[in-house]
């Protein structure tokens, strides 16, 4: 049977066209394990995209590419998008070897790398990019598509050259609906910033993206990271544990109001964390008061160690998701009596959609596609 005709019953056909016809594919803007991203011009209107090629797994006993359902869950929720916070896709085109999604071009490089640029950073000027971030999830939220990889490396600039740059979530190569009444559970996303239900193989929700923007914006004002240990299972002991502080030599120069927002963004118990709209809705996102306004106006944002943390994390970014994946698969086996050679590529966040990322600067991850 042939890669098209596998196609889901429900899900609009990839143009099975050459996409060189159609585009003029110019170079590389990023890689993962399974895709490579390059700039692309459309022929017949100038207009300049991304293109993602994703290598499609050729059999079930393989474990090199993507599987068709995996490609289809990315294509379907990226159709389903349109907000001026999201990457958008423009079209999809598919040939033996890959599917190529033709993407919005983000040209301004990360949110985090734009921000280590700066001399300083009031908390107002830092809230003006978390509710960015906040309305892009509000939207897929109220879809009830999860992202599952919120992350610094996953959240864009458009355009860097103006004062407040526009942000983009990109790479949804992890995102599922969330159906009600049907239960989801998986392995996957970058330890740092797993809520604790992952790491506990729990039923999963909209919730996680919450506790993602908790630990984003932590490491955002101080440039500490609140969950990352020595070791991987470190980290993931201080998730579930749920053990953080604000330590002076980071938040002294921190407000109340920003600091009780991280707080009911990182709990355990997901009933109890922020949802999306509770989280637009608090004071320090949307201040009630001149006193709330003022106070966030004169807080400052520890730029000095969010420059030094930023430099070290660019060049320990390898840590991460297969040393996770092996890990939790260990515990996970045990619980579900998976095969030790299970498919567990979900575990492989990946950032190729990120389309001004450093290439030659920073050593790449091992990542899949997502």
């Amino acid at each position: 049977m042939s890669q098209a005709s596998m196609r889901s019953p429900n899900m609009e056909p990839f143009k099975q066209q050459k996409v060189e016809d159609f585009y003029d594919i110019g170079e590389e803007l990023g890689s993962g394990q399974f895709a490579i991203v390059k700039k692309c011009r459309e022929k017949s209107t100038g207009l300049e995209y991304a293109a993602k090629f994703i290598k499609k797994r050729q059999s079930r006993a393989s474990r090199r590419g993507v599987s068709r359902e995996e490609i289809e869950r990315e294509v379907s929720i990226l159709r389903q998008v349109l907000h001026h916070n999201v990457i958008t896709l423009h079209d999809v085109y598919e040939n033996r070897t890959d599917v190529v999604l033709i993407l919005e071009l983000v040209s301004g490089g990360e949110l985090f790398d734009f921000l280590a640029q700066k001399e300083s950073l009031s908390e107002e000027e830092a809230t003006s990019f978390i509710k960015q971030i906040l309305d892009g999830v509000n939207y897929l939220h109220t879809k009830k598509i999860a992202h599952f990889d919120l992350k610094p490396e996953n959240i864009m600039l458009l355009d860097k050259n103006i004062p407040i740059p526009h942000i983009k979530l990109i790479d949804f190569g992890l995102a599922h609906e969330i159906e009600d009444g049907v239960e989801f559970k998986n392995i996957f996303g970058t330890p740092e910033f797993v809520a604790p239900e992952i790491v506990n193989y729990e039923p999963l929700g909209l919730e996680a993206d919450m506790w993602s923007i908790g630990v984003i914006t932590y490491i955002l004002l101080s440039g500490a990271s609140p969950f990352l240990g020595d070791t991987k299972q470190e980290t993931l002991a201080n998730i579930t544990a749920v053990s953080y502080d604000f330590d002076e030599e980071f938040f002294s120069q921190t407000s109340e109001l920003a600091k009780d927002f991280i707080r009911k963004l990182l709990v355990k118990e997901t009933r109890k964390r922020l949802t999306i709209q509770e989280a637009l809705r608090h004071p320090w996102i949307t201040p009630v008061d001149n006193q709330q306004a003022l106070v966030r106006r004169e807080s400052v944002v520890n730029l000095e160690n969010f420059k030094k943390q930023y430099a070290r994390r660019r060049w320990k970014l390898s840590f991460s998701i297969v040393s996770l994946c092996n890990h939790l698969t260990r515990s996970l086996m045990k619980k579900v009596h998976l095969r030790p050679n299970e498919d567990l590529r979900n575990c492989e966040s990946d950032t190729e959609e990120d389309i001004a990322r450093r290439k030659a600067l920073h050593p790449r991850r091992r990542s899949s596609t997502s």
